[in-house]
């Protein structure tokens, strides 16, 4: 059995659990009311019954939800409370399939004479969560994880579901056609348009049919989901790990001196975020979105590991320079894609350049600033950044 784990509105619980005088009430965490293009992040859920929800414009919200309690983005504390409770899903099985900030899937397979029944074990996963983070979960449980990904969604805030072995159909057939995991609002049109506006149309459906204007993959994957049976490849197929940061801006960056600081400032953060979890990779990305919404990326995979925020930097920058083409920028990102675990020590570089000794100050820097979060010690550089920014990240709430 798979279990999949969804932290409830994580963002708005961090920030709840951090200041009780939140608790109960609603709170919204993201841009701040008037920022001219902020959005939700994640909405507590009393602040779900005025209508908001995570990627609503932040005037929308305000407006649904004047009286609420606005928050910007803690990217920091929330890695910190997303690792803790990782690290307890490791305490049940060793196959843990993070799959964002806030959810996992959890392996049970084998483990009935460790931990008894795997309902109980689901229960015993909740309450553990509970207990040493402060945060509540939803689960659910299910023979593969496309149903237990639906099921952890059907009883929101700190639910549990289970979907016996056997009754995944069952389950499936009882959902609307919108509750489908991974089919989005053009394929769902499609569906509606030749006549499938239920689960059950689907099933009655037969898989040429599909094909004929879903196309082979699509139909195959929608005819196994309307089953409740895992798309061919879900289960099995190797994750590309990636690690990524990106702002969105305030004001529209043009200056070359600015937009380089927020570069930095992009690799500084994500490089600590891979020496704290300990991973290593080639393949740098940089993504740009431009003030009229137009989104460009570019990738490149060198011979050797990023070393340090430096070395991420020079690469992020020489990557941005093919790229950009002299118009204001409302949003920059910096990845590092095909991740390595860094337990295995890298190949030595035949020339070091430095970077050996700018990879040991930076491990000194974060280890003080693991002990003190709030300790100020940054680039020089990013003391004159002057715009402003609203962290973001994938896989959010």
């Amino acid at each position: 059995m798979f279990l999949h784990v969804d932290l409830d509105a994580f963002f708005a619980s961090v920030e709840q659990l951090d200041n009780p005088q939140l608790r109960g009430k609603p709170v919204i965490v993201g841009a701040m009311p008037g920022s001219k293009r902020g959005v939700v992040a994640a909405a507590s859920y009393e602040a779900r019954k005025f209508g908001v929800h995570s990627a609503m414009p932040i005037d929308q919200a305000y407006r649904l939800c004047p009286n609420g309690t606005y928050l910007r983005s803690r990217m920091g504390r929330y890695r910190e409370k997303s690792h803790e409770v990782m690290s307890i899903f490791a305490e049940f099985s060793p196959d843990v399939q993070q799959m964002s900030i806030d959810e996992a899937f959890i392996d049970l397979r084998g483990t009935l004479r460790l931990f008894g029944p795997q309902e109980e074990t689901a229960l015993t996963v909740k309450k553990r969560v509970l207990e040493a983070t402060g945060l509540t979960v939803s689960v659910g449980l299910a023979s593969n994880r496309y149903v237990a990904k639906i099921a952890s969604g059907m009883s929101k805030p700190d639910g549990f579901f289970y979907v016996p072995e056997g009754q995944e159909q069952a389950f499936m057939e009882k959902l609307p056609l919108t509750k489908l995991w991974g089919v989005g609002e053009k394929t769902l049109s499609r569906l509606n348009s030749h006549g499938i506006h239920t689960v059950q149309d689907g099933l009655k459906t037969p898989l040429p049919v599909l094909e004929g204007f879903l196309g082979q993959a699509n139909a195959q994957f929608i005819y196994k989901a309307l089953r409740g049976m895992e798309a061919s490849g879900f289960r099995d197929a190797p994750q590309s790990r990636s690690i990524s940061a990106e702002n969105t801006y305030e004001d529209n960056l043009e200056d070359r001196y600015v937009i380089g600081t927020a570069l930095m400032d992009l690799c500084q953060n994500l490089m600590f975020r891979m020496m704290k979890e300990d991973w290593k990779g080639k393949t740098v990305c940089v993504k740009i979105r431009y003030s009229d919404f137009t989104t460009t990326s570019i990738q490149e995979t060198s011979l050797r590991y990023v070393s340090s925020a430096e070395d991420l930097f020079n690469r992020a920058t020489e990557l941005f320079d093919k790229k950009y083409n002299g118009r204001g920028i409302r949003l920059l990102g910096v990845g590092v894609m095909n991740l390595e675990s860094g337990c295995e020590a890298p190949q030595e570089d035949l020339f070091d350049f430095g970077q050996k000794k700018h990879h040991k100050l930076e491990e000194v820097v974060l280890q003080l600033k693991m002990k003190n979060p709030n300790l100020p010690i940054t680039k020089a550089r990013l003391l004159q950044k002057s715009s402003k920014a609203n962290s973001s990240e994938k896989g959010e709430d």
